[in-house]
């Protein structure tokens, strides 16, 4: 399995980092194995316009998630099994990004996958028709690009969008004043426009960038030392690895590279960030 990867038109740029689209039959592993999925920092709408995607949380029952998904903040570990014809379109949003098109406070979306019609009206039905009638990852591109030209704000981003992106690409992170300076804002401002638009705060923002690096560098690289891996993501020593990949987890680096290896599909070894 190999995704498509789209870049948007100009001016979803600012907010959209790419649309991806999967489209793969997996007869032989349907339903019967699972795919971990760590926290990343990248909110997401993800469409499925084929066989069931189903979800759960620890060690929860597997439930069919909707056509369209909104995937916003995400703190803890889900597991996948997908059907036997998985086709998938996803739209990553930049920071901010997700919040510009629900208009709606992301904390309340925290560790909460939502039925995007519900949330974005019967419009977003229609576009999962279309997707289940195209053929081409191009033409799955296109149908989802135009409504998002529809719907999002695309006004100019501001200077507490531009903070957000220097903190999700800058290693080591920014401290918290100089964030708040770049977003023309005092501390506590910063902190309290944090929880809107990320559904948590500054400080947990990077600690998930950092830890969703030291993963996605375990997927590529799967012979590397975890002391090789802790450094290059930006952590002080292995301890405070370890100590993350509990909390988002609930597991160690260790039985995590294990479930990582039993996959029927490593979905997050190719996430752009």
């Amino acid at each position: 399995m190999k995704p498509e990867y789209y870049q948007v038109q100009r001016a979803l740029q600012p907010f959209v980092s790419h649309i991806m689209v999967v489209d793969v039959r997996l007869d032989g592993a349907a339903y019967g194995r699972v795919a971990p999925f760590p926290p990343t920092p990248q909110n997401c709408l993800n469409f499925y316009p084929a066989d069931a995607t189903r979800s759960r949380q620890g060690q929860q029952a597997f439930q069919d998630l909707p056509v369209c998904t909104i995937v916003g903040p995400q703190t803890t570990k889900v597991d996948l099994a997908m059907g036997p014809r998985h086709r998938f379109v996803s739209v990553a949003f930049h920071p901010g990004g997700l919040f510009r098109l629900l208009r709606l406070p992301l904390h309340e979306l925290l560790d909460t996958p939502l039925d995007g019609a519900d949330v974005l009206g019967p419009e977003l039905r229609e576009v999962s028709e279309q997707l289940q009638a195209a053929t081409q990852p191009l033409a799955m591109k296109n149908i989802v690009e135009a409504y998002l030209l529809r719907k999002m704000c695309l006004d100019a981003t501001i200077p507490f969008e531009h903070a957000l992106r220097v903190m999700l690409r800058r290693n080591p992170a920014p401290t918290i004043d100089e964030l708040a300076a770049l977003a023309c804002l005092s501390n506590r401002q910063f902190e309290r426009k944090s929880k809107d638009v990320l559904g948590y705060s500054p400080k947990l923002f990077a600690r998930l960038v950092r830890f969703s690096k030291a993963y996605r560098l375990k997927v590529n690289h799967p012979h590397a030392r975890w002391t090789t891996i802790s450094h290059q993501s930006g952590y002080y020593d292995q301890m405070h690895l370890i100590r993350d990949f509990k909390a988002f987890t609930a597991t160690t680096p260790k039985l995590l590279a294990l479930e990582i290896q039993g996959s029927p599909m490593k979905i997050q070894d190719d996430l752009w960030l």
